[in-house]
């Protein structure tokens, strides 16, 4: 049994890890911590008074340790609240990603089930363009997860000051390539970038810039942020006294 997720879903699970959490904190303070209910025949999803239109992407066998897509779900295949998790099984299919084709995913070969289960949830919301996602537990047995779709959701963007920990945070989450991290990060928000042996750089919507140098052993040695402030708000050279 897999113990581990394959290599080609550990990629593209880092190429979402720095912006995928960097949503994930934008999508957290949206959503208000509270009492949950869902109509999944609506594709919709309430959460402390606030209504969202969710897609469902799968659920967790918390016994059997196992995770089941939507899209294979007799009891939602081919309905609208599944169309989310056909897009990753289509995707799946196009990049042989079994872990995305195989209706039933074995996770209990993997140390923690629960951690890998959240780890699908999380790349296939990269893989979507997602907003965020959702883990609820559904009953005893089983987590149910789901992605917002549903404009009302804030879009994080590139902040000068919190770039360096979001960066960092990203590289930190399975520990594997942080050049494959922060070139991920890039592209998603299409920042013009450069890539040289031992960094990354690339322009910020503020006309700034940042730089991210690498040691060898493809881990982030440091963030250079370089923060244009517009010209009137420069200090500017002292009047006469």
């Amino acid at each position: 049994m897999a113990t581990t997720f394959s290599a080609p879903f550990l990629r593209l699970t880092e190429q979402h890890a720095a912006w995928g959490a960097e949503q994930l904190e934008t999508f957290n303070a949206f959503l208000p911590m509270g009492e949950w209910s869902a109509d999944l025949g609506r594709c919709l999803y309430r959460q402390a008074g606030r209504e969202l239109r969710i897609s469902l992407l799968g659920t967790f066998d918390v016994n059997d340790r196992s995770w089941l897509w939507a899209w294979a779900n007799p009891g939602f295949q081919g309905s609208p609240v599944a169309r989310a998790a056909e897009r990753i099984r289509q995707y799946g299919q196009a990049h042989g990603l079994h872990e995305f084709t195989d209706d039933l995913v074995r996770l209990a070969g993997h140390e923690d089930a629960r951690r890998a289960a959240e780890t699908l949830a999380f790349t296939a919301m990269g893989v979507l363009g997602a907003a965020g996602y959702i883990g609820v537990q559904a009953s005893p047995d089983a987590r149910a997860y789901m992605v917002p779709d549903d404009p009302q959701v804030p879009r994080a963007e590139p902040d000068a000051i919190t770039l360096p920990r979001v960066l960092l945070t990203g590289a930190g989450l399975l520990g594997g390539s942080a050049r494959q991290v922060v070139a991920g990060y890039f592209a998603h928000h299409e920042l013009p970038q450069r890539q040289a042996e031992d960094r990354l750089s690339a322009g910020l919507p503020n006309g700034g810039t940042v730089d991210v140098l690498f040691d060898d052993l493809d881990r982030i040695a440091s963030v250079h942020v370089n923060s244009r402030e517009p010209a009137a708000d420069r200090p500017g050279p002292p009047g006469p006294a």
